[in-house]
C-alpha cells in the first residue's frame, strides 16, 4: 500500500492538494493501491465533498479524526427528520434561510443552529445548540453522528475545551481535552499528550511492512512522527515548492525552506525524494553534496499528467488571455489586471479571464471596478478547466515562486504559449523562450513600472508577432511529455526500483 500524508484541503485547494489528485489517477492506472491521509480538523465542510470535488474516490482517503472510529467517510446522509428524531418529543417552532435551519425551543433563547449541505438539500452536516443565548454544544454528521464538541464560555466568548469521537452505534470511540490549543486525547487503554502524537499512533497502528511505502506531501507538524513510527516502509518526501531561500545561502552555509527543513536534516532515514522537475532535481543534489556531504535518491516526477492533448473544436476567442490559481496575494494577479487594463487601450478586443477563488478575491473585484474594465477582465470562479483552455488564445501567470505549475502544465496541453515570469521552476519548465511564449526578467526588488511593461509589451508582441499558431503547435510538443503514459511509467520505475 502506498500510504500520502497531508495536512488539509479546501474548496480552494492548493497546489500540493491537486498534485495529490494527479497522483490518485496515475495510481490507479497502474494498478498501485493508495491511500491518502489528511489530519486537519475540517469542522466547516464535510471532508468527502471536498476531496470529491478535486477527483479522489471515498475509499482513498482517511482521516486522522475518524481512523480510531468505526465511521465510513462519504457523503453526510444524515437528514432533518434524523435530527428530529433525537429531540424526544421536545415542542418547538422551526424556520429556515437558505442553506441554516432553526428549532427553536421554550424558554430564554433557548435553539438549534442547523446548517444543510445547500440550500436545497435537508442534509444536516453541522448543528449548534445555543442555551439561555450561549454556545454549549455541536455537533458534526455524516450518516450519524461523528463527533461533538462542548463549549463554555471564557473572555466573553464561546471556548471549545471539549471533543468526543463516536462509533456508528453511537458509543463513545475517544475523546479530546483541548486547552487553548494545547490537546490530549484519552483513549480507553491510554492517554496522548498531543496532535502529532496522534498522527505516531494512527501511523503505528497502520502496521506498516518493508512491502509498504510512505509518501509524506507536507511534514509541518506531522513529519516527525510518521517517521518515528514507520517501521520497515520506505519513506519518500514530495517537494512541491522552491526548497531554500537563495537570497540567505552562500557557500558556506544553505537556508531549507522551513517546510523541507525537518525531511532534510533526517536524510538518513528518506529513502527518496520527488521532484516535478529536472532543474529542482540536479540542484537539490548539488546542494545536498555541498551542504550535508551525501547524495540523496531524487527522482524527477512530474506533479501532474494530461489525459491527452486538448483541440478545440471551433476557432478560439480572438485575443482572449487566461489566468487559473488560488487567488492569494503571493499569485500577483493583480499585476496582471493593471497589464490588461493597459493592453486594453492598444488592442481594445483584449479580454483576461481569472479562474480560482481565494482570499484576495474581493480586492481582485474592486481593482477590476476601479479600472473600469469589468467588460473585459472577469472573475470566473472555481471550475473545472480540462475543457476550457481550449477556448482561449494564450496563458498568463505572475507567480514568481512555483514548484511546478500545474496550471501551467494544462495551458499547454490545449495549446496555449504562456508569459510569465523566468524564475524557478515551472517557467523555466514550461516556457521555451520566443517559441511558445516569453519569460520576462524578474528580481525580487524589481519597480513595479518596469514590471508592468514587461508583460504589457509582451502581451503586444504575442498578438502582433504574426507567429501565434507556431507558438501554439510548440506548447503542444511539449505537452507530450507530460501525457498520463509518460508520468506512469516514471512512477513504475520507481516504485519498482525502491
Amino acid at each position: 500500500m502506498i500510504y500520502n500524508f497531508n495536512l488539509g484541503i479546501g474548496w480552494a485547494s492548493s497546489g500540493v492538494e491537486y498534485a495529490q489528485s494527479y497522483r490518485a489517477k496515475v495510481l490507479r492506472n497502474i494498478n498501485k493501491p493508495a491511500k491518502f491521509i489528511f489530519t486537519d480538523m475540517f469542522p466547516r465542510d464535510n471532508l468527502i465533498d471536498m476531496t470529491r470535488n478535486i477527483g479522489f474516490e471515498d475509499d482513498e482517503i482517511i482521516w486522522l479524526y475518524t481512523f480510531f472510529t468505526d465511521q465510513k467517510l462519504g457523503p453526510v446522509t444524515f437528514t432533518l427528520e434524523d435530527l428530529k428524531a433525537t429531540l424526544g418529543g421536545r415542542d418547538f417552532t422551526y424556520d429556515r434561510d437558505g442553506k441554516i435551519g432553526r428549532f427553536v425551543f421554550d424558554g430564554d433563547n433557548n435553539f438549534y443552529r442547523i446548517y444543510f449541505v445547500n440550500a436545497d438539500s435537508d442534509l444536516v452536516h453541522r448543528v449548534e445548540m445555543v442555551s439561555r443565548g450561549r454556545l454549549v454544544r455541536k455537533d458534526y454528521f455524516i450518516t450519524g453522528r461523528v463527533f461533538s464538541e462542548y463549549y463554555a464560555p471564557l473572555d466573553g466568548k464561546a471556548h471549545m475545551y471539549h471533543r468526543r469521537f463516536f462509533n456508528q452505534d453511537g458509543s463513545l470511540a475517544y475523546e479530546e481535552i483541548n486547552d487553548d490549543g494545547d490537546v490530549m486525547f484519552k483513549f480507553a487503554d491510554k492517554l496522548i499528550c498531543s496532535k502529532e502524537e496522534l498522527v505516531g499512533y494512527m501511523t503505528s497502528k497502520l502496521s506498516l511492512t518493508a512491502d509498504d511505502v510512505v509518501l509524506i506531501d507536507r511534514t509541518t507538524g506531522i513529519g516527525q512522527a510518521i517517521l518515528e513510527n514507520a517501521g520497515a516502509a520506505k519513506v519518500g518526501v514530495v517537494i512541491h515548492a522552491d526548497h531554500f531561500s537563495e537570497g540567505a545561502t552562500d557557500d558556506d552555509n544553505i537556508l531549507w525552506n522551513n517546510y523541507y527543513e525537518y525531511a532534510f536534516a533526517m536524510h538518513e532515514h528518506i529513502s527518496f525524494y520527488v521532484t516535478a522537475t529536472e532543474a529542482q532535481r540536479k540542484l537539490l543534489i548539488e546542494q545536498f553534496e555541498k551542504y550535508l556531504k551525501v547524495t540523496p535518491n531524487v527522482y524527477t516526477i512530474p506533479v501532474g499528467a494530461l489525459k491527452e492533448l486538448k483541440y478545440p473544436g471551433k476557432a478560439r476567442k480572438p485575443y482572449s488571455l487566461i489566468t487559473a490559481s488560488r487567488l492569494a496575494t503571493e499569485k500577483h494577479v493583480d499585476w496582471l489586471v493593471d497589464a490588461v487594463a493597459t493592453v486594453h487601450k492598444d488592442i481594445p478586443e483584449i479580454t483576461l479571464d481569472i479562474y480560482g477563488r481565494g482570499g484576495a478575491e474581493k480586492a481582485l473585484k474592486e481593482q477590476i471596478s476601479k479600472l473600469g474594465a469589468d467588460s473585459y477582465i472577469r472573475l470566473m470562479g472555481q471550475y473545472d478547466l480540462e475543457d476550457i483552455y481550449i477556448n482561449y488564445e494564450a496563458y498568463l501567470s505572475a507567480s514568481t515562486s512555483e514548484g511546478f505549475g500545474l496550471t501551467l502544465m494544462e495551458a499547454i496541453g490545449s495549446g496555449l504559449p504562456i508569459i510569465g515570469f523566468d524564475v524557478r521552476y515551472g517557467n523555466k519548465n514550461f516556457i521555451d523562450e520566443g517559441k511558445n511564449g516569453y519569460k520576462l526578467p524578474y528580481n525580487a526588488g524589481i519597480e513595479k513600472s518596469r514590471r508592468q511593461k514587461m508583460f504589457v509589451d509582451a502581451i503586444k508582441k504575442l498578438f502582433t508577432d504574426g507567429n501565434l499558431e507556431e507558438k501554439r503547435n510548440h506548447s503542444y510538443e511539449k505537452a507530450k511529455d507530460y501525457l498520463a503514459s509518460e508520468v506512469e511509467a516514471k512512477w513504475k520505475n520507481l516504485l519498482e526500483k525502491i
